[in-house]
């Protein structure tokens, strides 16, 4: 894949009782941290062998030394009040340092797949936004070919209208829609996923 393409991936630090605290309302923050890391894990599964860029941006503080390798992820620091201007500021950062084709993920997603991100990348050759859309509302991956401010801004983020006020801002653009996928932000999000059973059953 091009030298142009970025991947950004959002993170949180994998620290007990700062992660998934909705589903940990539900199973306790330490079963909770445990699907975080199973969930990091993956993620990183499926974007290490990805041949283009990728830019780790933590939440809280940068870690030089756990399962992200300092040779494959280029590791920043999240910046913004809200998620809108955290993205927005790392979607510029990368424009300005001359990639043509960015996508953001978060790092919670178990139904996406090296393919898909790769897919992703393919659509932007002829759409100019590209959207994943995520069960609860709001999207699990957003990819642009330039910065559209008006995508981070005005959101409710993390509720159910995300996605629908994103597509709005969108409506005049040239976008394509992925196809749907389930992240994992609740209890009902997993409870009969057969991944994820022997979080529950501990």
């Amino acid at each position: 894949m091009s030298k142009e393409n970025l991947l950004l991936i959002f993170t949180r630090n994998p620290e007990l009782g700062k992660c998934k605290t909705r589903l940990a309302a539900s199973i306790g923050d330490k079963k909770a941290l445990a699907i975080y890391k199973f969930l990091l894990n993956h993620t990183e599964e499926i974007t290490k062998n990805l041949t283009i860029k990728k830019q780790l941006y933590y939440s809280e503080e940068i870690w030089k030394d756990d399962i992200w390798s300092n040779d494959i992820y280029d590791k920043k620091l999240q910046k913004g009040i809200n998620l809108g201007l955290r993205m927005e500021n790392a979607f510029k950062a990368g424009f300005k340092q001359g990639y043509k084709k960015i996508i953001v993920i978060g790092s919670d997603m178990y139904d996406l797949t090296q393919k898909d991100l790769e897919n992703a990348f393919t659509q932007l050759d002829t759409s100019d936004f590209v959207v994943g859309p995520a069960e609860d509302g709001g999207y699990y991956l957003l990819g642009m070919k330039a910065v559209e401010h008006a995508v981070f801004t005005d959101k409710a983020w993390g509720t159910p209208t995300v996605l629908k006020d994103t597509l709005k801002n969108l409506e005049d653009k040239n976008t394509t829609l992925l196809e749907k996928r389930n992240d994992v932000d609740v209890i009902e999000d997993i409870k009969d996923h057969p991944a994820f059973q022997s979080f529950l059953k501990k």
